[in-house]
């Protein structure tokens, strides 16, 4: 749905910061777009469900929510159905898409058997040994959760233990996968439209936290593209496949990496993708001309979709 005023949103909270591992960066998001929706005329309030009780929502007399909560309760469906349940209007997936996408277990369960290509995994949960032998090199990593917390590329024996107890400071269960040998791409989603695809190439290891949040020699190529290269259209189909077979909505973005044979593999689906200055849908949206107050107004238009507020 298009809106044209915005007094058609009416009161808006912008929920941020919250208690996951992912603080820090939901601030930086929620601040970016709440300074972005009121440029915009957007009557819209900053809330921190940390310190204030969702409750609120509806004595403060909010209309509905941009949802900038990223990991924990804010991303895996815990939020979606509290405001299912006091009936506010948010942005982004509902309850059944946002749990399955945050579970990477379940989702590449789902995705594989949909005919989604996704790497083969193995899941570990807390002290549990390491079945048979495991060729390398691998990437470790925690089964919930998001900015790379907890994940360790992995080429060696010696380095799989302590990979495996990061991974378990951030879930109780990790994952080993093959290290696909790349390029690793993102594919922003919008209102069912696949943004322009980016390719990823950090100056460290791996696409980090620090990559992401901190460092300024990360590249990224967008568009990644022509618009006719075939890779760009299996990419774009991969994301939005995922999104349909994981039941997500509204917005959020699609990771891969190409296998040995050059075949796009879908590492995990974000449900409430970063929004700082370092992140990646609003620098997909810039390529597709949206520039950020209007790709912030876009993601506000998904919470008048008719599944918002009962869970789908």
């Amino acid at each position: 749905m298009r809106v044209e005023t915005a007094q058609a949103f009416g009161r808006v909270a912008v929920l941020y910061g919250g208690d996951s591992a992912e603080r820090d960066v939901s601030l930086d998001s929620g601040a970016a777009v709440h300074e972005a929706l009121v440029a915009r005329g957007v009557d819209a309030e900053l809330f921190d469900p940390a310190k204030r009780a969702l409750a609120e929502l509806v004595s403060a007399g909010f209309e509905r929510a941009w949802n900038a909560l990223h990991g924990g309760a804010g991303e895996d469906g815990r939020l979606q159905g509290a405001l299912s349940v006091l009936g506010v209007p948010y942005t982004g997936s509902g309850v059944l898409g946002s749990a399955l996408a945050m579970d990477k277990i379940r989702s590449k369960q789902l995705l594989a058997a949909s005919g989604v290509a996704v790497p083969t995994s193995l899941a570990l949960r807390r002290g549990e040994p390491v079945p048979g032998a495991v060729t390398f090199p691998v990437f470790v990593k925690p089964v919930s959760g998001g900015s790379s917390l907890g994940a360790n590329p992995v080429h060696d024996a010696a380095d799989l233990e302590p990979s495996l107890k990061k991974a378990w400071t951030q879930d109780d269960t990790a994952l080993i996968e093959p290290l696909l040998p790349g390029p690793e791409y993102t594919v922003g989603v919008l209102a069912g439209r696949a943004l322009p695809s980016i390719r990823i190439e950090s100056a460290g290891r791996f696409y980090d936290y620090d990559a992401k949040y901190v460092a300024d020699d990360t590249r990224f190529d967008c568009p990644a593209l022509a618009d006719d290269d075939p890779l760009a259209a299996a990419l774009a189909t991969a994301a939005l496949r995922s999104f349909e077979v994981l039941g997500c909505s509204g917005w959020g973005r699609a990771d891969l990496m190409l296998d040995a044979a050059g075949v796009p593999q879908v590492l995990e689906v974000n449900t409430v993708p970063g929004m700082t200055s370092h992140s990646l849908v609003p620098c997909a949206a810039a390529a597709a001309g949206i520039d950020f107050p209007e790709l912030c107004w876009r993601v506000l238009e998904t919470s008048f979709a008719e599944d918002v507020t009962h869970g789908g």
